[in-house]
C-alpha cells in the first residue's frame, strides 16, 4: 500500500502516473493535511503522530498496520509537497460537505492537541477551510467540537 501511495503522489498530474483507488487517494490527502497541521508549529512530536494515527484509524476504520502505512505515506507526500492544493483538491473531489467538516474537526484536534494555537496553525486552518469550501461558521463549530473531544479524551471519557 505504501509504495502505491508514494508512486501516486510522486507522479500526481503526470500522464501515465499510477492511479490508486479514489478512497485511498482521499485518505492520503486527509492524512497529509493532518501531518501538515502537526508540523506547523515546528514541533512534530510523537504524541501528535499517535493522535493522527488514532484519528485515521477511527475515521477510516483502519487496522494499526494500515494506519501506520497511511501515516508514513502522508509524511512522505507532505514533505515533498510545495503547496496544499493537491491535498485539498483530492479531499474536495472525494468528500461531501459533512466529510470536509469532519476533516476540519480532525485538523483542529491536531493543532489544539498541545493546548495552544500557534499563529502558523491558525493561518493554516483559515487557508485549508477555504480550500475545502468549509464556512467560517462550520470551522468554528468544528473547533468547539475538537476542544470538547480533546477534553473528554484527557479525562479518559472517550478515545480521540
Amino acid at each position: 500500500m505504501l509504495s502505491r501511495l508514494k508512486a501516486f503522489w510522486a507522479g500526481a498530474g503526470e500522464a501515465g502516473a499510477e492511479r490508486i483507488p479514489a478512497e485511498e487517494g482521499r485518505r492520503l490527502a486527509a492524512a497529509a493535511l493532518l501531518v501538515e497541521a502537526a508540523r506547523q508549529d515546528g514541533d512534530y512530536a510523537a504524541e501528535e503522530r499517535a493522535l493522527i494515527r488514532a484519528l485515521l484509524s477511527g475515521q477510516f476504520g483502519l487496522s494499526a498496520e494500515e494506519a501506520d502505512a497511511l501515516l508514513a505515506g502522508a509524511e512522505e507526500a507532505q514533505s515533498q509537497a510545495t503547496d496544499l492544493f493537491r491535498f485539498t483538491r483530492e479531499a474536495v473531489a472525494g468528500m461531501d460537505e459533512e466529510g470536509r467538516e469532519t476533516l476540519i474537526e480532525m485538523l483542529w484536534q491536531v493543532v489544539l492537541a498541545d493546548g495552544r494555537l500557534h499563529d502558523y496553525e491558525a493561518s493554516l486552518m483559515r487557508r485549508v477551510a477555504g480550500l475545502l469550501y468549509v464556512s467560517d461558521h462550520a470551522s468554528a463549530a468544528a473547533r468547539r467540537h475538537a476542544l470538547e473531544r480533546l477534553e473528554r479524551a484527557r479525562r479518559g471519557e472517550e478515545p480521540v
